[in-house]
């Protein structure tokens, strides 16, 4: 049986940030499943907390012909990872985390959170400034995949609330499956992306293949949006693998 991808999203955006993956994975003999996590997408207007996030995973896993892997950007890496180590035991069979790689917590987290608030004071909530960053660093056509499924402006307080308790590392350790950890070059999200790997290659009993990382040339915190291509491959290229593996 064929492989299986999950997909999870960014804040502030939604599943369609995902369209050239789930075309091209369609086109590799790939299923693929991209989530609208609470508050985003299908489901603005309902409050982001992190239960209702890992409940959404629950609900796109479960069912999908195996192996599953599940794949997070951002938001949604910080989310497949923590969800991996609270409830994925036996349920998947790789991980591919993106664009996640510092600590949500302390100073980190209480520079964006003041950043978040500052932008949200702003008369339109920032939906200028975030247009006018989409388009600055993002190449057409996934310019538009970005806020195709629209930009929820008042997600940023809950989400950035819940990324305070989860914990990538310890989560790392716990973690069973295959982990590819994946970055752009410019990513200013990669700090830490070193103390990731070395907590997956630190995982007793398990073979040194299931621990890497790719850094992708030329790509920046939206990884799958700036070198979609590349990243696409990456997917494949796990995807097959897990199949391989069962």
């Amino acid at each position: 049986m064929g492989p299986s991808i999950v997909l999870l999203h960014g804040i502030r955006t939604s599943a369609t940030m995902w369209r050239a993956q789930v075309e091209a994975l369609d086109e590799a003999g790939v299923r693929s499943r991209a989530v609208d996590l609470p508050g985003h997408g299908t489901r603005v207007g309902e409050r982001f907390t992190l239960d209702g996030a890992l409940d959404a995973i629950d609900a796109a896993v479960d069912g999908l012909p195996g192996p599953v892997i599940l794949c997070g950007l951002s938001l949604g890496g910080y989310l497949a990872l923590h969800w991996t180590a609270e409830r994925g035991a036996g349920r998947i069979d790789g991980l591919l985390a993106a664009a996640c790689g510092t600590t949500p917590h302390a100073a980190p987290l209480t520079g964006y959170r003041a950043l978040a608030d500052a932008i949200r004071r702003m008369p339109d909530q920032g939906a200028w400034l975030n247009q006018f960053m989409v388009d600055l660093f993002i190449p057409e056509p996934g310019r538009a995949d970005v806020t195709a499924g629209g930009v929820p402006l008042d997600v940023m307080e809950d989400g950035l609330r819940a990324m305070a308790a989860v914990r990538p590392i310890a989560a790392i350790s716990r973690i069973r499956v295959p982990i590819l950890l994946v970055n752009g070059r410019y990513d200013h999200f990669r700090l830490e992306e070193r103390r990731y790997l070395a907590a997956a290659r630190a995982r007793p009993g398990l073979p040194a293949s299931w621990s890497q990382l790719v850094v992708v040339p030329g790509a920046s915190h939206l990884v799958s949006l700036t070198r979609p291509d590349e990243f696409t491959r990456i997917l494949v290229t796990a995807a097959r693998s897990a199949a391989d593996r069962v």
